[in-house]
């Protein structure tokens, strides 16, 4: 690297960093907003737009921002690798003692950034990040939302704030901490807080889009993936499940045994027997199931993959 590009990246003062995956109708907006209130916080600015193999034309139209504005750059990933990963990669290639992670979908504005930059100023937080006053969205959304922070929160060694968003500001000190964790198996709102320092949360206007790419089956992988991630209660749960149905069985067995010696009785059911064996099975599999998630991850862990693989890196020369 030459001396001058060393230079220019070191007198970056904010690096805007958002993803891509059907954002072609978002990418003109975005730009402008996000244009408008960098220049109006920082001297020096980058705006780092990651395609997160968006099968729509979003690259094409990052692409030709690129040509127009030399704070624009674009990492294009070879596929699509998910939204936490392709996070990832973008901070990355950040540049910026201070920056600013948020999507392009105009769920959460651009021109919140100021509003950031002063909370961080008053409070000399390292980190400065969005939450919604109440969830958006309808009746289904908002109560799997409330459950998901709920169960997330009950059961994992971590706590987040329920109803965290993407938008947060970050120091150049905490993006270094945040990149040395090398977890494949990502779940980002676990890992902002387990990197510590100071963070304060301030409340974002959010607007709920209809067409959300986040399925309820993508919502529920999250929530088993950042449980699996952060605690390892599920397998605590599965020792004292194996515990308490082992000492039911011997009470049982031994209550069975002392009345057929004492009382010629003998207990009989075929229903209850099969139900039994039916229910035994059921959480046996349970068990074996939640076992082999996280065999599943050390198994992933193990490999060291990269977070995404990057087919090229679109900036302008000057």
């Amino acid at each position: 690297m030459s001396t001058a590009l060393k230079n220019q990246i070191e007198t970056v003062e904010l690096s805007i960093v958002t993803t891509m995956y059907r954002s072609t109708a978002f990418i003109a907006e975005f730009h402008r907003r996000a244009s408008d209130a960098a220049a109006s916080v920082a001297s020096s600015y980058e705006i780092i737009f990651v395609n997160d193999g968006s099968p729509d034309d979003s690259l094409d139209r990052a692409r030709a921002l690129v040509e127009v504005d030399a704070h624009v750059r674009v990492i294009d990933l070879s596929r699509n690798f998910g939204h936490h990963r392709a996070i990832m990669i973008g901070l990355e290639h950040a540049h910026g003692s201070r920056v600013f992670l948020i999507d392009c979908d105009l769920e959460e504005d651009p021109l919140a950034l100021p509003a950031f930059f002063a909370e961080m100023k008053r409070t000399q937080a390292d980190v400065v990040y969005g939450v919604q006053p109440s969830r958006s969205g309808g009746l289904v959304r908002r109560l799997g939302g409330a459950l998901f922070w709920f169960l997330f929160n009950l059961i994992s060694e971590v706590r987040v704030t329920p109803n965290v968003l993407t938008s947060r500001l970050m120091t150049r000190r905490y993006i270094n901490a945040l990149l040395g964790f090398r977890e494949r198996q990502l779940f980002l709102d676990g890992i902002f807080g387990l990197a510590g320092f100071s963070q304060i949360p301030m409340t974002v206007e959010k607007r709920a889009r209809i067409d959300s790419s986040y399925t309820i089956r993508k919502r529920f992988y999250l929530l088993v993936n950042a449980i699996t991630s952060f605690s390892s209660k599920p397998l605590v749960f599965v020792f004292y499940l194996g515990l308490s149905i082992s000492i039911t069985a011997g009470i049982s067995m031994a209550v069975l045994i002392f009345n057929v010696l004492f009382f010629g009785g003998y207990l009989s059911g075929w229903p209850s027997l099969i139900v039994s064996i039916w229910l035994l099975g059921g959480l046996s599999i349970f068990c074996m199931g939640v076992i082999g998630i996280y065999v599943a991850k050390i198994f992933n862990e193990s490999k060291q993959r990269p977070y995404a693989i990057i087919r090229q890196i679109y900036e302008r020369n000057d």
